[in-house]
This record gives structure tokens, C-alpha cells and sequence, in this order.
């Protein structure tokens, strides 16, 4: 693993380039544990994307040959060998792409339901809107295209599939990602700390559940 760039943002912030989701997790875990221990100072906010991670500080934050050094340095355990907490989400499998996505796949409804709940998977980052996080560790056979057209109106606790990911709507909004399911926990909460349930680092396990036990009976209407 290398940091393949470090560019410079602004006036207080730098760019940290990887190849890779699991090389930014990485990374941005590293980071995270040098800043809790007091050896990386100056920083008051990392940011991790699909394959960078963003630093962001004040006027004491350290030069670019510092970041240079990381860059040659850097030998951090993989982010899956990192201990980190881990969230179980319950799902009602019901989702109006469930078919679609069998068909997609090749796999029957209960064998899409079995691989998603099978593996831990884990933030790689956040975005798009206030706590929606993007999970990755999907088994291959998962991996399905978004749609052709988007949605209006996504409902919140929607748990969607999109390329290499999967993810849970944080809140009603226009979405293209197929909908395989739903959950009642909230994802984004401004009067939790933090109002995030998921931020990136989280271990991710889906947890089924039977639809009849769902707290708001039948499919939530679903825009087009």
C-alpha cells in the first residue's frame, strides 16, 4: 500500500491519494489513531473518500514533507484487520428492485437475501447526504448497476445496491440506487452524538427480519 499523491487544498488542508477503497479505510483509520494519541497534531478534520483521504488543520498544520515522509513510509495493517465497532441493522428484505436484482444476479430472492446478510462489511466513507454511508465487502454476485432512472422519492430506511456498494437511505430523497429492503433504525439523528449511526471505519452486519414484523405494516410507497 502507497500513497500514490499528496496535494494541497486550500490554505490548511491536503489531499492523501491511494489505489484503493481498502488503502483510503486504511489510511483514514491510521490517521484517526495518530491523531487520538496526540502524534499527529494540527489536524481537525479527516475526511475519507473512495480513494483518498482529505486533511484538513489549522496554521500548525504539518508541511508537505512530512506527508512526504508518510507517503514513503506508510505501512498500516489492512483497514479489515483494524478493530472497530460493529453495528447490526435488522431488515425487512421487501424492497421493490428485490426481483430485479435476483434476475440481474442470476440468484433466487432468498440466495440475494442470504449474500447480503452473510458478510461483514464496513464504511468506506460517507456522503451524499447527512448519514449515508457508503458500505463495501458486497460478495461479487451483488454487484448490480444503479437504474436507468433515478427515483424522486426514495423512503428513509430504504437499504439499496448500487455497483460495489450498498447503503441504507438516511432520509427521503431522489435516489437511483435498487431498493432490495428496509430498516426502521435511524441513520441520521442531529440529537445523537454523534447524529450519524455509521461513520466510516463502522463494521456493518444486516440482519433479517420477518416483513410481518416490520413496525409500519406493508410496502411504503415508493416513487417511480
Amino acid at each position: 500500500m502507497t500513497i500514490h499523491r499528496v496535494l494541497p487544498v486550500g490554505r490548511t488542508a491536503i489531499l492523501l491519494e491511494v489505489g484503493s477503497s481498502d488503502d483510503a479505510q486504511a489510511l483514514y483509520l491510521h490517521l484517526e489513531r495518530l491523531r487520538a494519541t496526540g502524534e499527529l497534531r494540527g489536524v481537525l478534520d479527516l475526511v475519507p473518500g473512495a480513494r483518498t483521504v482529505l486533511v484538513d488543520g489549522d496554521p500548525e498544520l504539518p508541511g508537505l514533507a512530512w506527508w512526504d515522509e508518510l507517503r514513503r513510509t506508510w505501512r498500516p495493517p489492512p483497514a479489515r484487520e483494524l478493530a472497530t465497532p460493529v453495528v447490526e441493522i435488522p431488515v425487512w428484505y421487501d424492497g421493490p428492485d428485490l426481483p430485479e436484482v435476483a434476475r440481474l444476479t442470476g440468484l433466487s430472492i432468498p440466495e440475494v437475501i442470504a449474500a447480503h446478510t452473510s458478510v461483514e462489511l464496513r464504511v468506506a466513507f460517507c456522503g451524499f447526504a447527512p448519514g449515508f454511508a457508503y458500505l463495501t465487502g458486497l460478495p461479487d454476485a451483488l454487484r448490480v448497476p444503479r437504474r436507468d432512472t433515478p427515483r424522486t422519492a426514495v423512503p428513509a430506511g430504504s437499504v439499496a445496491l448500487a455497483g460495489g456498494y450498498t447503503a441504507v437511505y438516511p432520509r427521503r430523497s431522489p435516489g437511483g440506487w435498487r431498493l432490495i429492503g428496509r430498516t426502521a433504525m435511524r441513520m441520521w439523528d442531529p440529537d445523537r452524538e454523534p447524529p450519524a449511526l455509521l461513520t466510516p471505519g463502522t463494521r456493518v452486519r444486516f440482519v433479517p427480519e420477518s416483513t410481518e414484523a416490520h413496525p409500519e405494516a406493508g410496502t411504503p410507497e415508493v416513487n417511480p
